[in-house]
């Protein structure tokens, strides 16, 4: 054998050998194995090096060794250059992970050189660990700044908790206005018990909420104390192990992370640290939920007192002039209505109603003996009254959220062929809320009575309509505003029905 012939070369060999933890095997093409050396780190793998000479690898050497070191042999006659593989075997109930290296000698022998790397590869698992889970807080981030709905937020740290804490299920419990804590969202659990959660804050819960930021851990179900759990349903599931952390935001507690697994865990400091890291991160996004709500609703409330004030100037113009009571609001359902028709977004029909609302508002500025004369007007009083798109426009151009609702009070008597006041626009130059509102309010004039007039049909002014079409109105307007009219189920355009 080898190096049983070179006394000076093995013994030098053996104290390489014992300086590093390396094994060593000379084998020939058939696996028979020549010789043995180990180093002291890792000789415990094998408890009798000298009754592995002679041997067939497969019948001595460990078998997930064994069978990739044949694999090993294989590559080696076919490549001719040296080959190296790894392979883990599980010792004490530890996995530990091997390198080894097979090199073809002078003598046609090869050698196969074994070093354990289970403290490099745990090394590489721990980094690649802490990536992934950099990754993770990096999507939850992303995932809270872009949208607006908490769940998305809150499934998607579930799902990381899951990834990349290995355990079977988790949850999130929130506090309701009630201070309750209401189950919120959940991924991993095999029955629904858990999901109609309402608990009260018991001592076991306020123990976790008083925690600053610790976790939580029932190591064993079975033993520890769980009386603020909900005992049954945790039965029903199988769980063993159990961790909580609060969600705090703030300083203001906003629920709980619950963290379940069904077999015995033994989590690191890492572990714990990502756990309390994704806690805080759902904490954020139930803050945001709850400045969102809070932010809607004070919206909501300011655009209701916005609408309401609004519709009072309408209603103080209508008791002014008792001629048009009702004409406001009749215009400003018909006009929506034909926006909608004609595809106009939801913020431009909010601009068309609250235009049609204050279309007439300029004439707040209009003296009463003008406005309210019951016979002609003189020319100078027709110049007077057409003034009021142009108090309408002074009226309101100093509210900036009423930028877009300006179209309808300043332009709506301008005409197609540019005939109108008071800028004299003609054609597509008219902003298309005040062409929709032109026929509208000139159709509900028509056809409704007036001291010096009785009121015309429907059909008269549909007629009106189309004969003004192209001089007064756009005619792709008129076109489906008599498609509007025949659709009409009650017969009369300005009345819901």
């Amino acid at each position: 054998m080898l190096l049983r012939s070179m006394p000076n070369a093995s013994s030098q060999l053996d104290a390489i050998l014992q300086a590093y933890p390396d094994l060593l095997f000379t084998l020939d093409d058939a696996g028979l194995i020549l010789d043995y050396r180990a180093g002291q780190a890792v000789s415990t793998l094998f408890s009798s090096p000298g009754a592995f000479i002679g041997q067939q690898v497969q019948d001595v050497l460990p078998r997930e060794f064994a069978d990739s070191l044949k694999i090993g042999l294989a590559n080696l006659k076919t490549s001719g250059g040296p080959v190296s593989f790894e392979y883990s075997s599980l010792q004490a109930g530890d996995r530990r992970w091997f390198e080894a290296r097979l090199v073809r000698s002078a003598l046609a022998q090869v050698v196969v050189i074994v070093r354990e790397v289970t403290l490099q590869r745990q090394a590489e698992e721990r980094i690649e660990a802490q990536l992934n889970r950099m990754a993770s807080r990096r999507a939850v981030d992303l995932a809270i700044s872009s949208s607006l709905d908490p769940h998305l937020a809150l499934s998607l740290i579930l799902s990381q908790v899951m990834a990349q804490l290995a355990v079977d299920a988790a949850d999130i419990l929130l506090i309701n206005p009630q201070n309750l804590l209401e189950f919120g969202a959940g991924v991993g659990f095999r029955t629904q018990g858990l999901q109609d959660t309402r608990l009260q804050i018991s001592d076991g819960f306020a123990r976790i909420m008083s925690l600053g930021q610790k976790v939580l851990s029932v190591p064993d179900l079975r033993r520890g104390h769980t009386g603020f759990l909900k005992a049954r349903q945790l039965v029903d599931e199988g769980f063993r192990c159990y961790y909580a952390v609060p969600l705090i935001s703030r300083g203001r507690v906003r629920g709980i992370l619950e963290v379940f697994h069904r077999r015995a865990l033994n989590p690191e400091q890492e572990w714990f640290d990502f756990l309390e890291a994704l806690a805080g991160q759902a904490a954020i996004a139930v803050e945001n939920a709850t400045l969102l709500k809070e932010l809607q609703r004070t919206s909501l409330e300011l655009t209701l007192a916005y609408n309401t004030t609004i519709e009072g100037w309408s209603r103080a113009l209508d008791l002014r002039d008792r001629d048009t009571e009702g004409h406001t609001q009749r215009v400003t359902y018909a006009a929506v209505k034909l926006a909608r028709r004609l595809g106009l977004t939801e913020t431009e029909l909010l601009h068309v109603r609250r235009g049609a609302t204050l279309h007439d508002i300029g004439k707040m500025a209009i003296p009463d003996s003008i406005l309210l004369k019951p016979g002609p007007l003189t020319v100078e009083e027709w110049d007077m009254m057409r003034q009021h798109p142009r108090y309408a426009y002074e009226l309101l151009s100093p509210i900036p959220s009423l930028g877009g609702t300006l179209d309808i009070p300043h332009y709506h008597h301008e005409r197609w062929d540019g005939t109108g006041y008071l800028e004299g626009f003609a054609g597509r130059q008219i902003p298309l809320a005040a062409r929709v509102f032109a026929v509208v309010d000139v159709f509900d004039a028509l056809t409704s009575a007036r001291p010096y007039r009785a009121a015309w049909s429907n059909a008269d002014a549909a007629a009106h309509i189309v004969e003004q079409s192209g001089k007064h109105f756009d005619p792709e307007i008129v076109t489906e505003f008599l498609k509007m009219l025949r659709a009409t189920k009650t017969g009369d355009l300005t009345l819901p029905e």
